[in-house]
C-alpha cells in the first residue's frame, strides 16, 4: 500500500497519457478493421449501400466524436470564453444573453412571449422529432440537443417553431450560473443563455452527423429574443455591454459560419 502511495505524480500522469493514447489507437484500429470488412462485402450495385451506410454511422456517431472528445481536452481551455461547447468538447455558439431573475420568472416571461419549452431529449422524443422533420409535422416542444457550459448541459431550453415543423425554429438554451461565480470584468448574472436560429437540417462538417444548420447572424437572433420579451412587458431593464467579447467571424461545432459584434445584453426581468 505504502509503495503505491509513493509512486511519483509525474509517473502517474505519463501512464494516464499513454492509456488515453492507446485508447485512441484502438478506436482508430477498430474503425479501420470495420472499414475493410464493410468494403470487402461491397461487391457492386446496390450491395454497396449497406457498407457505406454502416461506415457513415460508425465514423460520424462513434469514431469522430470520440476523437474530438479526446483531443479537445488538450487544446481547448477549460474556462469561460463566452461560448458554449458541444458534447464532443468543440466550441459552439456564443453566449449572447445574460439575465437577472429566478427560474419561475424566466419561464413566465418566455411563455408570455409565446415561446414553447423544449422537451428533454429521450429516445421517444428523438423518434418523434425525426418523424415530424421528415413528414413536416408540427412539434412545438421538440427537444434541442445538449450543449455545455460550466461543464454541464443546459438547464432548459425554449423555442418557436417556424413553418410547421422542427426543421426551422428559433431556440434558446439557459444555464444557471454557479454560486459565487463572476464573469470577466467582475460582472455577475443569474443566468446565461445562447440563442440561435435553426434554418434547416443538414450535415455537420465536423463529424458528418445530421443536425440543424443555423443562421450566421447570431446578433440578429439575440435581438429577436429581446424584442419578444419587450412586447410582453417582461423586461425591467437592459444594460448592453459593448465588446464584452471580441467581435469575430468563426464556425461553430457543426461547421456553420457565425458572426457577432461581441456585445452582451444584461436583462433584468
Amino acid at each position: 500500500m505504502n509503495a503505491i502511495r509513493h509512486i511519483p505524480k509525474i509517473t502517474v500522469n505519463v501512464v494516464t497519457l499513454l492509456l488515453r493514447f492507446a485508447r485512441l489507437v484502438i478506436i482508430i484500429a477498430i474503425f479501420y478493421v470495420v472499414y475493410k470488412i464493410l468494403l470487402s462485402e461491397a461487391i457492386n450495385g446496390s450491395r454497396q449501400v449497406i457498407p457505406i451506410f454502416g461506415l457513415w454511422l460508425l465514423s460520424s456517431y462513434i469514431v469522430i466524436p470520440r476523437i474530438h472528445r479526446i483531443m479537445t481536452k488538450y487544446y481547448l481551455p477549460n474556462y469561460f470564453v463566452g461560448r458554449i461547447r458541444s458534447p464532443d468538447g468543440l466550441l459552439s455558439d456564443p453566449v449572447n444573453l445574460a439575465l437577472y431573475g429566478t427560474e419561475p420568472e424566466i419561464h413566465s416571461a418566455m411563455q408570455k412571449a409565446n415561446w414553447d419549452k423544449a422537451e428533454d431529449l429521450t429516445t421517444k422524443t428523438f423518434i418523434k422529432t425525426a418523424y415530424c422533420s421528415i413528414f413536416h409535422r408540427s412539434y412545438p416542444n421538440a427537444p434541442v440537443g445538449g450543449m455545455y457550459l460550466f461543464n454541464r448541459k443546459q438547464d432548459f431550453a425554449y423555442q418557436q417553431e417556424v413553418g410547421g415543423s422542427p426543421n426551422t425554429r428559433h431556440h434558446i438554451r439557459f444555464w444557471k450560473t454557479p454560486k459565487h461565480w463572476y464573469m470577466p470584468g467582475g460582472r455577475k448574472a443569474d443566468w446565461l443563455a445562447a440563442a440561435t436560429y435553426d434554418t434547416r437540417l443538414g450535415i455537420k462538417m465536423t463529424s458528418g452527423q445530421i443536425d440543424h444548420r443555423i443562421h450566421e447572424d447570431i446578433d440578429e437572433e439575440r435581438e429577436y429574443v429581446i424584442d419578444t420579451l419587450k412586447k410582453t412587458g417582461s423586461i425591467k431593464n437592459i444594460e448592453v455591454v459593448k465588446h464584452f467579447t471580441a467581435s469575430y467571424h468563426d464556425r461553430n461545432s457543426g461547421g456553420d459560419m457565425i458572426k457577432t459584434d461581441g456585445s452582451l445584453p444584461f436583462i433584468t426581468l
